[in-house]
């Protein structure tokens, strides 16, 4: 099967003066139709500036340094502008971390999701409204017709997220990016908007690339992980053998931290492991070279 998307030595940098600083080095992976893929890492370990880069939203100093990004067979990095812009939001989409930031806070929500069908779909701004209810509804908006007049700032975070997964699957696109959706939301909503964007994408045949630094969210929603550290790629593998099996030293680390259940707590005698950062200190990196599968995935589902 060809790969829905295929991210090739991807490398990203921060520009200062003539010199950038390299904060991706050569991240390779690939999404097959359908699939939902993992990237997992701490914070700062380049997790949100590779979906960036997906999507084409990287704002400057951060540029490409050099590799390729292909999508349906089409290299993202070498397409026109006007191009990339009616690809994002038809054929790709994103949901953001923080609603709240994402949607203009001038507009109702009705209006922002009705936009989607208008530019992607050359719907009338009439028809728009009414695909805008439905949309609404398909996410379990309760009431939605009268939600659809709604302003961000007068619906939950969870009812916001609602309306961001509403409006990036509008136009039914074939790759949806969640970089890190349910981290501002408690824990039962949390539940209830993972399960939303599993049954939908599921429903849809949708492919997604999941960004989280969340072990347990990424076990339940991906087939696929791919653990990143200081800025590559590390393991990569499918998502009970990398749980089950974990072969890279920063991988080991990162499950170790895990607290478990039947454990003494924080008083008691059981000890979390403790994880050298290479963001408090660059020099104390260690491996970081790629660890691939001892044979090769078939994209068998998560535990």
């Amino acid at each position: 099967m060809t790969p829905l998307l295929d991210v090739r030595n991807l490398e990203l940098g921060l520009r200062h003066g003539a010199q950038a600083h390299r904060i991706l080095k050569g991240v390779s992976f690939q999404i097959m139709p359908g699939e939902t893929y993992g990237l997992v890492g701490e914070s700062g370990s380049g997790k949100s500036v590779t979906s960036l880069a997906i999507i084409g939203l990287l704002k400057k100093p951060l540029q490409i340094l050099g590799g390729e990004i292909f999508f349906e067979g089409r290299n993202l990095l070498a397409l026109p502008r006007r191009k990339m812009r009616s690809l994002r939001g038809s054929r790709i989409a994103m949901v953001f971390q923080e609603p709240m930031s994402a949607l203009n806070p001038l507009q109702t929500v009705g209006r922002q999701i009705a936009e989607m069908y208008v530019q992607h779909q050359g719907k009338s701004w009439a028809q728009a409204q009414k695909m805008a209810v439905e949309a609404l509804a398909s996410v379990r908006v309760p009431t939605p017709e009268r939600r659809v007049h709604d302003y961000p700032h007068q619906m939950s975070g969870g009812l916001r997220q609602r309306v961001m997964i509403a409006m990036a699957l509008a136009c039914d696109p074939a790759l949806l990016i969640a970089d890190e959706p349910t981290t501002a939301l408690d824990v039962t909503v949390q539940a209830e908007v993972l399960k939303l964007i599993r049954e939908l994408c599921a429903a849809r045949g949708t492919a997604v690339l999941f960004i989280s630094h969340d072990l347990g969210v990424i076990a339940t929603m991906c087939q696929r992980v791919g653990v990143m550290y200081a800025g590559c790629l590390v393991e990569e593998n499918a998502t009970r053998e990398l749980f089950v099996d974990p072969r890279h030293e920063y991988t080991r680390g990162l499950l170790g931290a895990l607290p478990k259940l039947g454990s003494r707590g924080l008083h008691g005698r059981q000890r979390l492991v403790d994880i050298d950062s290479f963001i408090a200190d660059r020099s104390r990196l260690t491996d970081t070279r790629f660890i691939a599968p001892r044979t090769p995935v078939s994209g068998e589902a998560g535990s």
